[in-house]
């Protein structure tokens, strides 16, 4: 999809822009004239993002001092106005259902759900004040179907997604949209970086899944560019530039090949068929 460059200054917080998604939407919004606010946690990221010229602006989404900063740092400098947020920040979890702490599923909900809930909610009253707005939640496929040993990210995800759809009920008629992008594989450091939270967190010797761990294992240590349905993050910026500056943006955006196979799935078969598809989607992972 291309898209011709608006002319309107417009302004969008975008969060988890140290790479991938994110890094490649502050950069293309900036092309077409938007005033882009990147955040991100760490600070060789941020002087990086300032760097190439882009509004960085620090942001833990697990911390809510973080994020009552961040927010009151942007509209400081836009004079109270916000027209756009891109929830894209969120890592992946990996192992068993039943290997997951409380403290480490909490962890994984403290990002990608609780954070972006309340960052959402603390930028809602700028955009009613000025009576329009675009709220883009980043999701997954996997906020669509569940996989196994991708639990808390899946609960995540699943979370999200109704969350976003009461709140797009909810602001009916207040000039502010809300969007989902469900985005399949695509090429980032999102394996990398779910590799290292499984280090940290999962007792993989002492499971009754310590054989397919072996598996998940070689999985996760592998490149994140491979795979036949892969695409780069520009796929799913060209949904995000649909969704901020459409006159109409759709509720859902499916991004790759899986999303739109699986999507369609959900619809048309019955749970017990649906398990049986899923789980033989990703045998071979689970295979040490």
């Amino acid at each position: 999809m291309s898209h011709a460059p608006s002319t309107t200054t417009r302004s969008v917080l975008i969060t988890g822009c140290s790479s991938g998604i994110g890094e490649a939407a502050a950069h293309a919004l900036k092309a077409r004239g938007w005033r882009v606010f990147a955040t991100a946690r760490r600070e060789a990221d941020l002087a990086r993002l300032a760097a190439e010229g882009l509004e960085a602006v620090a942001l833990e989404l697990a911390d809510s001092a973080s994020i009552a900063a961040c927010v009151a740092t942007v509209l400081e400098r836009t004079d109270g106005r916000l027209d756009a947020l891109f929830n894209n920040a969120a890592y992946g979890q990996p192992g068993a259902v039943e290997d997951l702490s409380r403290a480490v599923l909490r962890a994984q909900l403290e990002t990608n759900l609780l954070g972006t809930h309340e960052l959402t909610c603390r930028v809602l009253p700028a955009m009613r004040r000025q009576g329009r707005g675009r709220i883009v939640q980043n999701s997954s496929v996997l906020g669509l179907a569940a996989l196994p040993y991708r639990g808390a990210y899946v609960c995540s995800k699943f979370a999200l997604e109704g969350l976003t759809d009461t709140l797009r009920q909810e602001l009916t008629g207040t000039g502010i949209h809300v969007s989902l992008i469900e985005p399949g594989p695509i090429t980032s450091r999102f394996r990398e970086n779910a590799y290292r939270a499984y280090q940290a967190n999962i007792d993989a010797a002492h499971s009754a899944h310590a054989t397919t761990y072996r598996a998940v294992e070689a999985r996760l240590a592998g490149s994140d560019g491979g795979g036949a349905f892969t695409l780069g993050p520009e796929a799913v910026v060209d949904k995000l530039i649909h969704a901020l500056e459409s006159p109409r943006p759709r509720a859902r955006y499916y991004v790759t090949l899986p999303t739109h196979l699986f999507g369609t799935l959900k619809r048309l078969l019955g749970t017990r068929w649906l398990d049986r598809v899923l789980l033989g989607s990703t045998r071979s992972e689970r295979r040490p």
